[in-house]
């Protein structure tokens, strides 16, 4: 049975997803994989499309126009400017088709610059999402942890968005007893994800990094503890539905800060922020996929991240304060829309913070009009 909505964010090495097919037929699960695969109008969408004909894999391609197609079919045209164009945002949109069709208990991210190890990738994010039991819980005293900790000594790296204010850090371990796993993020090998400030420390131009890592570099899978925050990176991540309401892909990009590259990162504190309210966790560790980041600007990345490297700083004490009394995830991520937008600090760029809360709270009545509408037939390809 088809449960499973894979999204691949891709303008470029869209041939990554045979890799990923090869793996789940290797493994046993290609029957329940559905691929989406979010593009752009002036990519080759023929040529995507006859790639899952020739793997034999259920799928829909998505560039600019199927998009708005899409929205039209649906009759939620008013909400289509929530997913920005030519953006690695525009993941949300595969949130919005996986919403649509109740037949998806799970999702998964993947980035087109990645790639499967030679170990069971889709039958590891379906073990760890059934986890239970005790299980090695990692914090700090700053309340951020490093997924990168384990040889941090040695490679002194931490992870794009994660706070500078919450460095050099004191790291604990200890034990939770993990009943509801809802979201299992894999690390990653070769090219690490970091910001581009730490790619320039790190000595590389090219937005990269000249420090790599390995599997040896992890060790024992883990949560974040309650209470404690992390970067959630979207390129290797499943999650189950009931978390889609709290994990909107925030609007980066296309917006008048010039604000980019936070989109999976504040979205991931969003949700664990909500994942801690209704007692549940994100799983993080195994299993890894090989980052082939292209080559590219370092600078071009730091201009992105410039305008809300303060407003990153401070963004998860705003969502640390909201929704204490939630009862679901789409209440506690109204309740942090609402913090946001109510937010009176003076950051520099901080209207994108109101910005940001708006959008959360329109993302969650896009939904409603979703859940609330007709089952539609899908359009054929050639609709598209």
């Amino acid at each position: 049975m088809t449960d499973t909505c894979v999204v691949v964010p891709t303008i470029r090495e869209w041939e990554c997803v045979r890799d990923y097919v090869a793996n789940a037929r290797e493994y046993g699960h290609l029957d329940r994989l559905f691929f989406v695969l979010v593009t752009e109008d002036f990519c080759d969408t023929d040529g995507m499309r006859e790639m899952l004909e020739e793997e034999g894999v259920e799928g829909r391609v998505f560039d600019g126009e199927a998009r708005e197609q899409w929205y039209e079919a649906r009759g939620i045209e008013e909400y289509g400017d929530l997913i920005p164009a030519a953006s690695h945002a525009e993941t949300s949109f595969g949130l919005l088709y996986l919403w649509a069709h109740e037949r998806f208990d799970f999702g998964v991210f993947i980035d087109d610059d990645t790639l499967p190890h030679d170990t069971d990738y889709f039958g590891q994010h379906y073990r760890n999402l059934e986890h239970t039991g005790e299980t090695l819980a990692v914090e700090s005293d700053e309340r951020w942890v490093n997924v990168l900790y384990r040889n941090v000594e040695e490679h002194g790296l931490y992870p794009r968005g994660y706070p500078y204010s919450a460095m050099d850090e004191e790291v604990g371990e200890t034990t939770e007893q993990v009943d509801h796993v809802v979201a299992s993020q894999g690390l990653w090998t070769n090219v690490p994800d970091l910001d581009a400030v730490r790619i320039l420390m790190d000595g590389d131009l090219q937005g990269q990094a000249q420090t790599r890592t390995t599997r040896e570099d992890y060790g024992e899978d883990f949560v974040a503890a309650t209470g404690n925050y992390l970067t959630v990176c979207s390129m290797n991540l499943a999650f189950r539905r009931e978390v889609v309401p709290a994990f909107y892909q925030l609007p980066m990009d296309d917006n008048p800060w010039d604000v980019g590259r936070f989109d999976d990162i504040w979205s991931g504190v969003f949700l664990k922020r909500a994942a801690d309210l209704m007692g549940h966790h994100v799983y993080n560790g195994t299993p890894l996929c090989e980052h082939n980041k292209a080559p590219r600007s370092t600078f071009g990345d730091l201009n992105n991240e410039v305008p809300a490297l303060e407003l990153n700083e401070h963004v998860w004490h705003i969502a640390d304060d909201a929704g204490e009394d939630a009862e679901s995830y789409a209440e506690a991520f109204g309740a942090m829309a609402d913090a946001l937008v109510a937010d009176d600090t003076d950051y520099i760029n901080d209207e994108f913070l109101t910005f940001v809360g708006e959008h959360m709270n329109r993302w969650l009545n896009c939904l409603d009009a979703i859940e609330t509408g007709e089952p539609l037939a899908e359009p054929t390809p050639a609709d598209d």
